[in-house]
């Protein structure tokens, strides 16, 4: 049986896969400027990699308008509900000799908040196909976004979301633990107690609050603000690094982000995660609110990142729908070449 591993983040990309918000009531008054913000992500990762856009029928021309077409970002059109690929997208995977595949998850938008979904649920398979990628198929419900992996074994992700009983509730979590083995090749999981507490839209992903950046090195929210809700919280995340090993048994080095920040959208305060952003080929996207903390948070990533150019591209609308940079993004590792 072929063994399939998911590669790190920070591996080399073939390209970046999104999809264009049209969700109206998701959205809502800040409808433009999201397709903005998304178009401007779009464009500062192609300035890495390329980045495939994919629209529902219909809309390729409004996305094509903003993004651009050609010049780094493709648009397709395939049918969708919703617009968060790190969640509904495949997850790929390399096997020992570079063969790609894309790990099919089931999708049910995050414990059945949106409806309908039945088209994201199918465009994993959609996606593989159109990519003449071959398809593992999984009965667990994952999304992207609850789960950071170092590419050596080791995956880390929050009781917060992935014990939560919208998802799997036939699956306890030593099921849920070896369905992750199996299917993205790591042989150890590491469980932290949180995600964001505002984060109520993925019940706590953790990639609002750690990221892999190398292996053995972890970058994770530590507010600095005694009155921020997740204070005391990250640091009970903080903890259980500090007492763990990742699979090959080094200690963690941890590199802590304690800048956060808030802004108003539409009658209403968010929070955007610096913590959501993309790793591209050479760079870092990360998600800014126009606050002073973002350049203090961006080179704060930077230094988890030598090497990389740091890029912070304005969030606030995304972070209104429920995310960032990260989770309207999904890479595809680069697989073997022939020839």
């Amino acid at each position: 049986m072929t063994e399939f591993r998911m590669p790190a983040e920070w591996s080399r990309h073939d390209g970046c896969l999104m999809a264009w918000p049209t969700r109206e009531e998701l959205w809502g008054s800040v409808l433009a400027e999201v397709k903005e913000e998304y178009a401007n992500v779009a464009r500062a990762i192609a300035a890495f990699e390329p980045v495939t856009m994919v629209a529902p029928p219909g809309f390729g021309e409004d996305a094509r308008a903003l993004c651009g077409d050609g010049d780094g970002v493709t648009v397709i059109e395939l049918p969708l509900d919703d617009s968060w690929f790190r969640d509904s997208a495949p997850l790929f995977v390399l096997d020992g000799d570079g063969n790609r595949a894309g790990v099919d998850f089931r999708f049910n938008a995050w414990g059945r908040k949106h409806h309908p979904f039945d088209s994201d649920d199918r465009i994993s398979g959609l996606l593989l196909e159109h990519l003449g990628v071959d398809r593992i198929p999984s009965g667990m419900i994952l999304e992207g976004g609850a789960i950071t992996v170092d590419g050596e074994g080791t995956l880390i992700t929050t009781e917060q979301c992935l014990l939560h009983p919208n998802r799997n509730p036939g699956m306890n979590r030593d099921q849920i633990e070896a369905e992750l083995k199996s299917r993205l090749g790591v042989t150890k999981v590491v469980w932290l107690p949180y995600g964001g507490l505002l984060d109520t839209e993925t019940d706590g992903h953790v990639d609002g609050v750690c990221a892999f950046a190398a292996p053995g090195t972890v970058v994770i929210s530590l507010p600095s603000d005694p009155d921020h809700p997740d204070y005391a919280r990250m640091r009970a995340n903080r903890a259980v690094l500090e007492a763990t090993t990742d699979a090959r048994g080094r200690r963690l080095e941890i590199i802590e982000v304690p800048q956060t920040a808030f802004a108003d959208v539409a009658d209403g305060e968010i929070e955007v995660s610096y913590l959501n952003y993309y790793v591209a080929n050479g760079g870092v996207v990360v998600p800014v609110a126009g606050v002073p903390q973002d350049e203090e948070a961006l080179a704060v990533i930077a230094t988890a990142y030598p090497g990389r150019k740091v890029v912070g591209v304005r969030a606030l609308a995304i972070a209104f729908g429920g995310g960032g940079v990260h989770c309207i993004t999904q890479q595809v590792p680069a697989a073997r070449t022939t020839g």
